[in-house]
């Protein structure tokens, strides 16, 4: 049993949910996203809450109860409040800036490297060394910071590159005389 599907998600005052065949549509005031939610699993709206519930009593559908249900919540958290991911530039000479629709970081190559980011998403260089990315799609946002750090990750010796924030990187001690 899922403890995850048993519960509704909650509509906020503002949001509106759709269901047409197997999609859902959730409209917000910072946009609106669409599901394809799984046939394994029922998805009702009722009493203003979007329930979700399984078809069949089998393994995979009690997987995708708890995960549709999961994503649903997203959908409504992300229409409403939004999703920021925040990443750190760390190392001599590495900064960021935002020009127009593209990311211009300088991090240690012997160019700068252009990062232009998609429809949905805004990333902002809050100083030259963090790097503010935010929408309202949460597996949009997750993606554009991952595709941002892989440019450049953190290396283990000095920890050097970009990092999530928080992200502790292993460090390891260097050479011995």
């Amino acid at each position: 049993m899922s403890r995850v599907g048993k519960h509704p998600v909650a509509l906020p005052q503002g949001v509106t949910a759709d269901i047409k065949g197997r999609t859902i549509l959730v409209k917000g005031k910072l946009g609106s996203l669409s599901l394809d939610f799984p046939s394994e699993v029922e998805v009702k709206i009722v009493d203003g809450k979007v329930a979700v519930t399984p078809v069949v009593e089998s393994q995979r559908a009690r997987m995708m109860w708890g995960t549709a249900r999961n994503n649903i919540n997203n959908m409504v958290k992300g229409v409403t409040e939004g999703f920021k991911q925040v990443l750190e530039i760390e190392g001599v000479g590495f900064r960021a800036a935002v020009q127009g629709k593209e990311l211009v970081l300088q991090i240690g190559f012997s160019h700068e490297v252009r990062y232009a980011f998609p429809e949905g998403i805004t990333i902002k260089a809050e100083k030259p060394t963090v790097i503010l990315v935010s929408g309202f799609d949460r597996q949009k946002v997750g993606q554009v910071a991952a595709e941002i750090r892989a440019l450049k990750k953190p290396e283990p010796y000095k920890g050097k590159g970009i990092k999530y924030q928080g992200e502790r990187v292993r460090r390891k001690e260097g050479k011995k005389k």
